[in-house]
C-alpha cells in the first residue's frame, strides 16, 4: 500500500485547491479602487483643577479640515482630513550656495513638474487621509467654554470642568 498518490485527477481534493489559486491571482491582478485612508492621530491629554488640555498632532491639516463637536454630554469628538500636496513649479537652472560655499546648479524641465501624477513612490511615510478621535470626560464639562487653536500642526484644546453644583437647601412649608 502507497501512502502518497502519485496520480492527480480532476476530482481529487486537491483540484479545489488549485481553484482558490486560480481565483486568488485572479483577484490579485484586478485592479481595485483605493480605500480611503484613515489614521488616529496622537493626542497628549493632561487635567487641571478646573478643566481638561487635549493636544494633538495634525501636520499639514488645514484648520478649517477640523472638526470638534459633543457627541454627548461628556464626550468630545475631533475629526477631520488631511491631504498631501507637492511643490510642482519647476526649476530652471537655479543657484544655490550649499553650505561649503560652492554653487550647486539644479535643473528641472517643465514635463518633469507637471508629470508629477504620473511619478512612482518610493517611499509614502507622510499620514494623510481622514480621521477621527473620541474623549470622554469623567465628570461634566462647560461644553460653552471649550476653546481650541491650531499652531504649526498642534492642536490644543481646552475644555473647562463644570462647577460643582452648590448644596441648595430648600425650606419646608
Amino acid at each position: 500500500m502507497s501512502l502518497f498518490q502519485t496520480n492527480f485527477s480532476a476530482n481529487d481534493d486537491f483540484s479545489s485547491l488549485f481553484r482558490l489559486l486560480d481565483d486568488y491571482d485572479h483577484h490579485r491582478t484586478v485592479r481595485r479602487q483605493p480605500t480611503p485612508r484613515t489614521f488616529n492621530p496622537r493626542f497628549d491629554i493632561r487635567e487641571s483643577d478646573d478643566s481638561y488640555h487635549l493636544d494633538g498632532e495634525l501636520p499639514g491639516t488645514a484648520q478649517n479640515d477640523i472638526e470638534i463637536e459633543f457627541s454627548d454630554p461628556q464626550t468630545l469628538v475631533v475629526k477631520g482630513r488631511t491631504e498631501r500636496s507637492y511643490n510642482t513649479e519647476p526649476q530652471n537652472q537655479t543657484e544655490e550656495n550649499n553650505s561649503s560655499g560652492a554653487v550647486a546648479k539644479t535643473t528641472e524641465s517643465k514635463e518633469n513638474s507637471k508629470s508629477d501624477s504620473k511619478s512612482t513612490y518610493w517611499a509614502s511615510e507622510r499620514i494623510v487621509g481622514k480621521f477621527s478621535r473620541s474623549f470622554s470626560f469623567g465628570q461634566p464639562v462647560n461644553q460653552d467654554a471649550v476653546k481650541a487653536s491650531l499652531k504649526n500642526g498642534i492642536l490644543s484644546i481646552s475644555v473647562p470642568k463644570a462647577a460643582a453644583p452648590a448644596p441648595k437647601k430648600i425650606a419646608v412649608e
